[in-house]
């Protein structure tokens, strides 16, 4: 199977190249690019496979017909994308799904080196079982995996890493409060909990995570598994709140983005529509994300402030599943965020060409899926009417 880019720069594999790792892709030939001579990348490579570590790494929504190379049917699968140039990504690349009829066999074809094979397809497995890529999530399943991977392969800044550390911790110190009483049966509450609480963040098996277990209830690999998800629902919680402001950006540039270029009464017409169902459906999935989140807060809440251990428990043996429906979601939005930022930085003009603006907004569409909201009417680009589920008040402007 051939991956060959469009011509169309920004909708191309070249553009990936000059761009960080996003919840739907990891970039290898970037980091490869940006990494040369570091000794830290040099000694703990992703795969071990020379070309694997330059392959583009997609989180990839299933159309209807790809489903057929599949044994059982697939939202979202792990697509490997080897270029046949990393200087060049334009010139396409050969590409697979994990998962797909026969795909070690193609894997063994495309890796071009029999060194550390079951590694690598451990390591592809591994990855196929995230419901996105997002660098803190990526960094800590394969850590429990026990893979030895270098930090320059998860894109997550110092500052945000600090807020989202700290957003974590003062989530969970209230659980830490209620299972070891505030630390006050070892000295200092505040210095307890803030080691118990990067104890419990770094994932490791420790003896002193006895008391959090017994106060949950749970036992072996599914208080493991359990407390791996948990971290997941907070990491999206945090994601959502420093995403939202974006989507609403995009939201809004949406009802204001102008038109360059020869002009087709049809295209500008659908290009409405879609519009509209783009917008619609952001709104409908942020909202399904928030509902998602509203079952952990009311759990978590049953725990903490009630006093009913059982509650949470359940939720984090129901955990595991819903986790990746969340991360499907919120995958979803944070990939047209992120790319609608790349191809509209702020400060600069808000004008395209009218068929680059349908064939983005057609690849919204389709990543978003059928999900969209269909309590909410559709509404058009230019259209007031798009109604913000924090605040209840119009996004964007009428024109």
């Amino acid at each position: 199977m051939v991956a060959r880019a469009p011509d169309r720069s920004f909708r191309s594999l070249s553009g990936l190249e000059r761009t960080a790792s996003t919840s739907r892709v990891l970039n290898l030939a970037a980091v490869a690019s940006q990494n040369v001579g570091d000794p830290e990348y040099e000694a703990s490579p992703f795969f071990r496979a020379a070309a694997l570590n330059g392959a583009v790494i997609i989180k990839h929504r299933i159309r209807n017909d790809e489903q057929y190379i599949f044994e059982q049917a697939k939202r979202i699968s792990t697509k490997v994308i080897i270029p046949f140039e990393r200087t060049d990504l334009s010139l396409g690349g050969r590409s697979l799904f994990v998962g797909q009829r026969g795909w070690q066999e193609l894997l063994n074809q495309l890796r071009g080196s029999q060194e550390d094979e079951a590694r690598d397809v451990a390591l592809l497995e591994a990855l196929d079982e995230l419901p996105s890529l997002d660098p803190f999530l990526l960094r800590e399943h394969l850590k429990r995996r026990d893979f030895k991977i270098a930090n320059c392969y998860f894109a997550i800044s110092a500052p945000d890493l600090e807020r989202m550390q700290r957003f974590v911790s003062g989530e969970i110190s209230k659980l830490v409060d209620l299972a070891y009483g505030g630390g006050k049966t070892t000295g200092a509450p505040n210095a307890n909990i803030s080691k118990l609480v990067s104890l419990l963040l770094s994932g490791q098996d420790d003896a002193r995570l006895e008391p959090l277990r017994l106060t949950l209830g749970l036992e072996g690999e599914n208080f493991r598994e359990g407390i791996f998800s948990w971290k997941g629902f907070l990491y999206y919680k945090w994601v959502l709140n420093s995403l939202w402001p974006e989507l609403r950006g995009v939201i809004s540039e949406l009802t204001e983005i102008k038109v360059v270029g020869p002009r087709d009464y049809e295209m500008m017409s659908q290009v409405k529509e879609v519009g509209g169902r783009v917008n619609q459906a952001i709104l409908g999935q942020v909202r399904k994300v928030r509902s998602t989140l509203q079952v952990y807060d009311d759990a978590f809440a049953e725990l903490t402030q009630a006093g009913n251990p059982m509650a949470f428990r359940n939720f984090l043996l129901k955990s595991p599943e819903m986790f990746i429906t969340l991360g499907e979601r919120t995958g979803m939005v944070s990939h047209i965020a992120s790319f609608w930022r790349y191809r509209f930085p702020k400060g600069r003009p808000l004008k395209v060409e009218l068929d680059e603006l349908f064939d983005i907004l057609q690849d919204f569409h389709q990543g978003l899926g059928e999900d969209e909201d269909k309590t909410a009417p559709a509404a058009v680009v230019g259209d007031s009417a798009l109604i913000d589920p924090v605040t209840t008040e119009p996004i964007g402007k009428a024109v």
